[in-house]
This record gives C-alpha cells, structure tokens and sequence, in this order.
C-alpha cells in the first residue's frame, strides 16, 4: 500500500483520538504505552505490510507481533481501522466477556497473531514464524514490536542469539524506544545503553530512527533483507506522543483520561 506521510499521519491521529476514548471509557490503564506506538503501527499496516484483511489467514501474509501486549488497544484499534474487523467490536474493550481485552488472547480477532503481554515472549515466537517460513519455502516476513523496558528480559537475549544464528533475515524486531517503563526510566531501572550497540553486538544489523518520522520509519522498515542477518530497528518515540500534557510524563502508564481530558487530547489532534 503506498501511503503518503501525510496520509499516515492523518491516520495515527485518528488512532490515537479513538485510543484515548477507549481508555476513558474501559477505564484502562497503559495509554501512553500505546501512544507511542501508534506511528510504528500506522508505518507497519498502510506502508510495510504486505497484507489482506480479507484474507487474515493467508498462509503467505507478513505477519506482526505486537509483544508489549500492554499496548494492545493501540493494536485493536489499527486492525479495526484497516479492516479486519468491524469497528462496532472495539466497544468490546476491557468489558467482562468480551474479546478485546487490556493484553491480547491468542487469536481474539482476526489479525492478533498471538497471545502477548508477558512480556519478552514476543521475539521468541516471531523466532519461530521466522524459522517456519524457512522450513516452508515461504517469502512473508516477520515484523515484532517491543518496548525498551522489554528488552532487560533474558528471554529477549536467549532470542537475539537464536535469530542470528539461524541467519533469519526474514525477521525485523521495531523496539519502541519511549525510555519509560512503569516504575521509571527504564535506562536507569538497568542498563540499557548502549542499546543499538547490544543488539549489534548480538549479530543483528542494526539502526536508529525517529520513531514518529512516518517517511523515514516505513522506508527503513520496507527495506529488503540485508542477507543472512536479522534487522533491529530503534525506534526513538515519546511516550503519550501526540498529546501535550501526555507526552513524556510516566504518570500515563496507568492514568485514566477523563472526560474533559479526552476532549482536550481530541482537540490537539484536531479532530474535534
């Protein structure tokens, strides 16, 4: 799909104005972890992805991981947009019973690959996608999401050094760099920097980008296989990115939006 940045942009904006309603109304916390990742998702599903929503379960489909499954109404919402499912399921969020709930079920709607939110799980079983396609003879890719808090999981490591060993080239990890997790920053909780140099160190082929720069994101994202090399994307983001008095502040992990608060957000992001 080729998507202007423009365009893109117009898109997360919507994304997040109907992230932020849902939080309000599921009273659920975890909203600027979402934020942050609303322009990975916006790059991933109109610019990278080679995807139907029609047909979610094409064998050859790209697939996407979304492992800080904390983040997943972000997700929900990116899917309901680009027409996996009908939009009127979103109201489902957070509510007894429902599918759509705070960390994804495995395969809750079509488009959810996998179950996720504890979190380090991602990369090991994009790992696995990865590997299978091999096994199979099959071209799509494998796409997995992560938070930076994320990455002091050992299972992360276990998984980097699996990847580059097999030479998967058909894996791209996208690390949602926002330097927030819940308690603190998450480069003083432990020590992450150098983190492109860890991943690189680790037999990835590795870059850095402005996580919100929805020309330059996509582009790096589309680029083909290096060769026997996994790719790590840093992604530079903000957390609560797209909302002034959300931006950065780590009381938003687990804050919940109120009415005029929602209103505000909305206004900013022009919307209303």
């Amino acid at each position: 799909m080729n998507t202007s940045p423009k365009q893109l942009d117009e898109i997360a904006r919507r994304i997040r104005g109907k992230v932020i309603t849902m939080a309000h109304k599921a009273k659920a916390p975890h909203l600027g972890s979402a934020l942050s990742c609303v322009d990975i998702l916006a790059a991933a599903y109109w610019g990278v992805l080679q995807i139907d929503p029609s047909a979610p379960e094409d064998p050859d489909r790209d697939r996407l991981i979304l492992s800080k499954g904390h983040a997943a109404v972000a997700l929900y919402v990116t899917l309901a947009a680009r027409g996996f499912f009908a939009e009127q399921i979103l109201d489902e969020y957070g509510r007894a019973g429902g599918r759509l709930q705070e960390h994804p079920g495995p395969r809750c709607v079509p488009g959810v690959e996998a179950a996720t939110g504890s979190l380090g799980h991602g990369l090991p079983i994009g790992n696995g996608l990865a590997l299978g396609a091999r096994i199979q003879r099959k071209n799509y890719r494998v796409f997995v999401i992560m938070s930076d808090g994320e990455c002091e999981e050992g299972s992360v490591w276990e998984a980097a050094l699996f990847a580059a060993a097999q030479k998967l080239d058909n894996l791209t990890i996208i690390i949602d760099y926002n330097k927030w997790q819940a308690t603190g920053r998450s480069n003083e909780v432990m020590a992450l920097p150098p983190l492109a140099g860890k991943w690189e160190r680790f037999g990835w082929e590795t870059h850095e980008v402005d996580g919100h720069d929805l020309g330059a994101l996509p582009d790096l994202m589309r680029r083909p296989p290096a060769g026997g090399t996994p790719r790590a994307i840093i992604a530079h983001t903000i957390k609560g990115k797209g909302v002034s008095f959300m931006e950065d502040d780590n009381n938003w992990h687990y804050r919940i939006p109120d009415e005029d608060e929602v209103r505000r957000a909305h206004v900013e992001l022009g919307l209303i």
